[in-house]
């Protein structure tokens, strides 16, 4: 950019002396080098440049092709102060999202304010009084992502034997009769996944809604499948199951 700033210059001066004819000539070789697409708005940057307006009369401006403007910044509205009342409030209404937090917000306000629960400028109070719910997710946004819980994932896919496994059809898998079973582990790690920890076997019949639980030491293979074939044992019949791509649901039986 630095490199053509000189040529622009120089391109300008030699558009506003061209005739028509150098003019057009001029202006499409300005296009090519800058890529711009309006060739209006390129004829008028080289018509202005060098021109001088006056502000007043001691004021003035100089247009120069080759400076970047700099487009006013929208002043900020929200500070630190209403970001920290509006925090406070988020976290006694159980960190709701903005579209539910607007409506009731300024009846929140009014209680805490009354009972001496939230202090703050006239201003800034004013301010959240009008705030948008797009605006309390923007401000809330990193304040959102610190409370996400990060590497619970605990599904390892087991790749070796999935082409050895049948896919089901819609005719192979009613689900207007009883039998048919998803089934999943929940993970009792208390948010620290290393070592072993107690699992639950989770199977929920689709047609009926009947839930079976089964805890289990850990998540091997062995266990989930000692797990299922109990309440094969004491359930209707089970006719199948739907499970994830787990290692402990897909693996050659032991």
């Amino acid at each position: 950019m630095f490199e053509r700033r000189p040529i622009y210059r120089e391109t300008a001066k030699e558009y506003q002396k061209a005739s028509k004819k150098e003019k057009k000539e001029i202006l499409d070789y300005f296009v090519r080098i800058t890529g711009l697409k309006n060739r209006n708005y390129a004829a008028r940057l080289l018509r202005q440049h060098g021109k001088t307006i006056y502000v007043g009369k001691k004021n003035y401006l100089k247009a120069d092709i080759a400076k970047k403007g700099k487009r006013p910044g929208r002043k900020k509205k929200f500070g630190e102060e209403e970001l920290k009342m509006l925090k406070q409030v988020w976290e006694i209404e159980n960190y709701m999202c903005g579209k539910r937090l607007k409506p009731i917000l300024n009846e929140v306000l009014d209680n805490l304010l009354a009972n001496g629960h939230l202090h703050g400028s006239p201003q800034a109070i004013e301010n959240l009084r009008h705030i948008s719910a797009s605006s309390i997710d923007r401000l809330l946004k990193h304040e959102r992502k610190k409370l996400e819980i990060k590497g619970r994932k605990g599904t390892k896919p087991g790749t070796l034997l999935k082409q050895q496994i049948a896919i089901r059809t819609w005719a192979e898998w009613d689900e207007n009769c009883p039998g048919f079973m998803e089934i999943d582990l929940v993970a009792h790690e208390g948010g620290n996944s290393r070592g072993d920890f107690a699992q639950t076997l989770n199977m929920v019949d689709v047609w009926s809604g009947w839930t079976e639980l089964v805890a289990i030491k850990n998540k091997a293979s062995k266990w989930v499948r000692e797990a299922i074939e109990k309440v094969q044992r004491r359930l209707f019949d089970l006719r199948g199951i739907d499970s994830d791509t787990g290692a402990e649901f897909i693996n050659h039986p032991s």
